[in-house]
């Protein structure tokens, strides 16, 4: 089995900052993507920003100069740093990753379960 878990979620007024972080474990052999997406109240679950596992990213143009996405591969752990936050950032982020466990032959995504993010204006 493998887990993403999720933490650092909550209320923030706009202009404020959090920081998500998601931590992987179980029987992985390597993991390759990792990513946060972002899923609104009556809205699709969309790609935030992704981290590849030689270190390049890709952020979603709405959120580009105000989050970062790093990893630290040695956690097995990605996070998310959230600047400026906006009313439009509320949703639930959840974590995704690419993992080649011990149980498969091949890479599998993973998820976390979620975490909220509510931005007060």
């Amino acid at each position: 089995q493998v887990q993403l878990v999720e933490s650092g979620g909550g209320l923030v007024q706009a202009g404020g900052s959090l920081r998500l972080s998601c931590a992987a474990s179980g029987r992985i052999v390597a993991i390759y993507d990792m990513g946060w997406y972002r899923q609104a109240p009556g809205k699709e679950r969309t790609l935030v920003a992704v981290t590849s596992k030689d270190g390049s990213t890709q952020h979603t143009d709405s959120v580009k100069g105000r989050f970062t996405i790093s990893r630290d591969s040695a956690k097995s752990t990605v996070y998310l740093q959230m600047n400026n936050l906006k009313s439009e950032d509320t949703a639930i982020y959840y974590c995704n990753a690419d993992v080649k466990s011990t149980l498969r032959p091949s890479c599998q995504p993973y998820w976390g379960r979620g975490t909220q993010v509510t931005v007060s204006s």
